[in-house]
């Protein structure tokens, strides 16, 4: 398998109050944030348009377990059937089955120190 992780394609944290988390960033850093949080786009060395995520999340969220840690970190992948495959022949620990969306398909992993990691291939055109 020649690409495994791409780019960055998230990170996602937990906050006590995300909605002033958001207009924090807003105000003082000059984010561009929605209801999920900020959309960074970019170009791929092939000018392809591309995006990564930052989101604030409840405090009590549950989207990051098994982790008991305060953030999670989502990648770009190519081919996530594939590499879910490998992944799994390596021995590392698969969270959940694969999920299908328009704008991308999801897999989830944990490293050695728990965290879970969210593999996205995506469907950047879903956004535009």
């Amino acid at each position: 398998m020649k690409n495994r992780v791409t780019g960055l394609g998230g990170f996602f944290f937990k906050a006590k109050d995300p909605d002033k988390i958001k207009e924090w960033y807003k105000a003082h850093l000059g984010l561009k944030t929605d209801q999920y949080g900020s959309t960074f786009w970019w170009k791929d060395k092939d000018g392809k348009d591309c995006s990564t995520q930052w989101s604030p999340m409840k405090e009590d969220a549950t989207y990051f377990a098994p982790s008991q840690k305060q953030f999670m970190m989502n990648f770009r992948v190519e081919n996530l059937n594939e590499l879910m495959e490998e992944l799994k022949k390596e021995g590392v620990t698969i969270v959940g089955k694969i999920e299908e969306y328009d704008y991308g398909k999801f897999g989830w992993i944990l490293d050695p120190e728990g965290n879970k990691l969210e593999l996205w291939e995506p469907v950047d055109k879903a956004f535009l």
